[in-house]
């Protein structure tokens, strides 16, 4: 086994892949991802004034007395029952108006719109006048469109793209548009060239690691106990680190940009409890995944860089220097990086570098953790992986397909694993050439036939007798492709001129590496006519990275407004 500590990284160098803007909030776009929201209701009930009551008139006195019966002025003979019956009338007339004025203020008060409806009372303007409707079923995926419009024809598409796919900024363009719902190409140029197709590597990695590993599979880090070769418990514990490279270094109840990470926190906090803090070493279980760091075809300065850190099969927010900045620099060993931060919430623990030295502990019994924690379900780690562009989270998961599969857990390994999962579901993957799962490798080699096969696959109306049974399981793709105009890669793109018109109505995985003109979009788009579209464009060798990405968005844009018919 191999038993790695942690140590300080050095500053990161300049990218030259796309990352990706962080993860924002995603507009609402035709086959988004839907959920229901709840609306509130709140009323303030006000409250009628109190009456006050009067006090009662005074009564004529005799000389000297109080209370008593008054004098008849005419004879100086008091009438006795004169004064009662007055004063009793009176008390009753105060009476009935007092009951009067509480009726009336009841009655306003009722009648206010703001009592009623807090009541719910019948003549209440907020009172449902109908049958209380029936909820509605949540689901997170993305749902096909209400129904699809007219089909495109090919010819219909071949005529609206002939000038734009011809643009010299595109240098060679190869690439497919497919119609999702019959499978039918309606445009090509190339389309079994296999080239050189940057992050759009990334559409392999996601459909792969779905069909493979399914949309729930978390990866796991657990602690373990150290004890002594005589029995003894010397206080150490020894971390086996599973994969997860969105461990957050954040608080708990605060998210970095992985949403629904594991903190660093709770697992400090398992292991403190289960040790009542009695830590004096800690060590670090690595052998998940090779030694290698880089993949074939990458530069030197690809890792570390604002881009990408070099491998581990453990490391915290992906190995960033700021949890919350998607450029930020990346850590040049990002997994001894992880284990002082562990180590430091612990005042008496020291980083052990091999079990043999410092302390004599024998083999951890690893079928009894101390203390676990997860990352976040696979449907959401491939959506933030497309979202973000995250080339890191993209390596560490294609390893976890290679080892579902058998094979090395390596850069190598992963490639092989994924192409053969893809082939096993049908896809044609003759002639692809794959070093890596994030698409940083130049080596790699990708047919836009098969990217935009798995896009129309995972776009593709669900439910009737011609439904593809891999549809549902790559449905979940579609919700981490960027939006024209709103998130990710994308998020600055198609503002200006004709392509406003593909601004919420495409989505798509982007690529970039400058050093080859290698720009690609890889997505789907909704016509104007209800249809959508799948399409994988790559270009290779052209001159300036800003006039083929505008060249590209033309072409997509062009896709959402013709009808095509």
């Amino acid at each position: 086994m191999r038993i790695e500590p942690g140590s300080h990284a050095h500053p990161d160098e300049h990218a030259r892949d796309d990352s990706g803007d962080p993860d924002a909030t995603t507009p609402d776009a035709p086959g988004a991802e839907v959920t229901a929201g709840s609306e509130g209701r709140t009323g303030a009930a006000e409250g009628a004034g109190t009456p006050t009551e009067a006090a009662p008139a005074a009564g004529h006195g005799s000389d000297g007395g109080s209370g008593g019966p008054p004098e008849d002025p005419s004879d100086g003979e008091a009438d006795p029952g004169l004064a009662p019956k007055r004063r009793r009338r009176g008390r009753a007339l105060a009476l009935s108006g007092l009951a009067l004025v509480l009726v009336v203020a009841v009655g306003i008060t009722l009648a206010l719109p703001a009592v009623s409806n807090r009541l719910g009372l019948p003549w209440a303007p907020n009172l449902p006048r109908g049958d209380e409707p029936e909820p509605i079923a949540v689901t997170r995926q993305l749902q096909p469109l209400g129904g699809q419009g007219d089909a495109p024809t090919a010819s219909g598409v071949q005529q609206a793209l002939a000038g734009l796919a011809n643009s010299g900024a595109l240098g060679t363009l190869s690439g497919t548009v497919v119609d999702a719902a019959s499978g039918e190409t309606l445009w090509s140029q190339g389309e079994n060239k296999a080239v050189t197709p940057a992050s759009a590597t990334k559409i392999l990695t996601a459909a792969a690691a779905l069909l493979e590993l399914g949309p729930e599979k978390r990866f796991s880090t657990k602690a373990y106990e150290l004890g002594g070769v005589d029995g003894s418990s010397p206080g150490g514990v020894v971390v086996e680190a599973g994969g997860d490279v969105t461990l957050s270094s954040l608080p708990e109840g605060e998210e970095s940009l992985y949403r629904g990470a594991a903190h660093l926190d709770e697992f400090a906090k398992q292991i403190d409890e289960a040790t009542d803090g009695n830590v004096e070493a800690i060590a670090l279980l690595q052998t998940a995944f090779t030694a290698n760091e880089t993949g074939q075809g990458w530069a030197d300065e690809d890792a570390p860089s604002t881009y990408a850190a070099p491998l581990a099969p453990i490391m915290l927010d992906g190995g960033r220097k700021d949890p919350l900045d998607d450029t930020s620099e990346r850590f040049a060993d990002p997994a001894k990086r992880m284990m002082e931060q562990l180590a430091g919430k612990f005042a008496a623990a020291d980083i052990v570098p091999d079990l043999a030295a410092g302390v004599r502990m024998r083999e951890p019994d690893l079928s009894n953790p101390i203390a676990e924690v997860k990352s976040a379900p696979m449907e959401r780690l491939v959506q933030q992986m497309l979202q973000l562009s995250d080339n890191t989270l993209a390596e560490a998961i294609q390893h976890q397909i290679a080892i579902s599969k058998g094979r090395e857990p390596s850069f190598e390994g992963g490639a092989k694993a994924t192409l053969e999962v893809l082939a096993e579901h049908g896809f044609d993957v003759s002639g692809v050439t794959l070093h890596d799962g994030s698409g940083l490798s130049v080596d790699n080699r990708i047919t836009p036939k098969l990217l935009s096969e798995i896009i129309a696959v995972a776009a593709a109306p669900e439910g009737g007798g011609n439904a593809d049974a891999r549809t549902s399981t790559l449905r979940p793709l579609l919700a981490g492709l960027p939006v024209a105009g709103g998130t990710g890669t994308l998020a600055e793109r198609y503002a200006d001129g004709a392509q406003v018109q593909g601004k919420g109505w495409v989505r798509a995985k982007t690529g970039t590496i400058s050093s080859t003109g290698t720009n690609a979009l890889t997505g789907q788009v909704v016509t104007a006519g209800g249809r959508v579209l799948a399409f994988s464009l790559i270009t290779s060798k052209a001159g300036n990275t800003e006039a083929a990405r505008n060249a590209l968005d033309d072409i997509t844009a062009r896709l959402r407004k013709c009808g095509c018919g």
